[in-house]
């Protein structure tokens, strides 16, 4: 009974696309691809307990890494670009395995620091991406980004066409075909997180979090498990920045700032630190925000335009979960998972079975 509200949800998003509108389906193209990367962060800081700062650069990693290994040479505005042309599908493997890479090459960060100074160590991170971003013109395109190629994938290609298939009369553009792929994409990563949260790497992770000193004397190896969780979650960060990539279909690196590593961390804490659904539920939340104060800011006060009178979307989202981020770390510490919890109806106790042995009557005891 409890899987219900499940089933229904992955039903309704998988009948989506023959219903909802492009805006929709970009929102929730956004949300699905900050699930994947909300998810890798919260394995590292909800679970392992390393606070990481540094997000943003990981996803930054997988977005350009996939341009470049798939795209060709060539020369825009005024730029020579340069590409190795790989197969996309080949390039998008490559860029989640090099983001894990660059994050086991930084894991030595988490085995001599932790807590703020792992936090300070890794939004340095984003700095000196955004610098390698700007600079490195060849590879990036500078501050004008860089065209992103369409993924092809088992003769599928997921981008818009003069004329699209149609699916039970509907056009099935690049938005509707980017959606199952990022819907087979999210399930997979939770499916696989949620495997690793509950076996014994999980509980590893767990004791390196609770206590370390500890978790050293029963056996754990913290500084190999502190570079397994920081490399598992720069993956999922390289695997959202490609997702991100594909949507937005071109790499800018004013979007993989200070403000999108800030995003990530309320994310996991709104949801629920160290849970996958918590991840999910707090990606969605802060991803959407932004998306339906800009769609319905009109009917809403002190909401206005951007350059107008008033705040801009984007900083009253911020303002907003901002709010929320606050209450949560006051009144609901486990976040929206443990509200859910809260709110979910108790369980039922379970009936004992009935003995088949009759019960004997009490005698008075015979005195001796």
């Amino acid at each position: 009974m409890s899987r219900l509200p499940l089933v229904l949800l992955v039903a309704g998003l998988v009948v989506l696309p023959f219903y909802a509108g492009p805006f929709w389906l970009q929102a929730g193209l956004f949300a699905m691809s900050a699930a994947v990367g909300a998810i890798g962060l919260n394995i590292l800081t909800g679970a392992a307990g390393q606070l990481s700062m540094g997000h943003a650069f990981f996803l930054a990693v997988g977005a350009y890494s996939y341009v470049w290994l798939s795209a060709g040479s060539e020369r825009a505005a005024g730029v020579e670009l340069s590409g190795l042309g790989l197969p996309t599908g080949l390039a998008a493997v490559a860029a989640v395995a090099l983001a894990g890479a660059v994050g086991w090459l930084c894991a030595p960060l988490a085995g001599r620091l932790k807590g703020a100074a792992l936090g300070i160590a890794t939004l340095a991170l984003v700095f000196v991406g955004q610098h390698v971003m700007y600079r490195a013109e060849a590879v990036t395109g500078g501050a004008n980004g860089r065209a992103v190629p369409p993924l092809e994938l088992f003769g599928l290609r997921f981008a818009d066409a003069p004329e699209p298939p149609l699916v039970l009369g509907v056009p099935f553009g690049g938005l509707e075909q980017l959606w199952y792929l990022a819907l087979v994409v999210l399930g997979g990563a939770a499916w696989f997180a949620r495997g690793v949260l509950r076996s014994r790497p999980g509980r590893a992770f767990n004791a390196l979090r609770d206590h370390e000193i500890a978790a050293g004397a029963l056996g754990v190896p913290v500084a190999r498990l502190r570079a397994t969780a920081f490399a598992l979650s720069s993956m999922y960060a390289g695997l959202a920045g490609v997702l991100l990539a594909l949507v937005f279909q071109r790499t800018v690196p004013e979007y993989f700032g200070l403000a999108l590593a800030l995003d990530y961390l309320a994310m996991i804490v709104i949801g629920g630190l160290g849970s996958v659904g918590g991840a999910v539920a707090g990606a969605v939340f802060v991803a959407l925000l932004p998306s339906l104060l800009t769609r319905y800011g009109d009917a809403l006060p002190l909401v206005a335009e951007p350059g107008g009178p008033g705040l801009a979307p984007a900083e009253a989202a911020r303002m907003l979960y901002g709010v929320v981020f606050v209450a949560v770390l006051l009144f609901l510490p486990t976040g929206l998972r443990g509200l859910a919890a809260r709110l979910r109806p108790p369980a039922r106790p379970a009936r004992a079975a009935a003995d088949p042995t009759p019960a004997t009557p009490k005698t008075e005891e015979q005195p001796a």
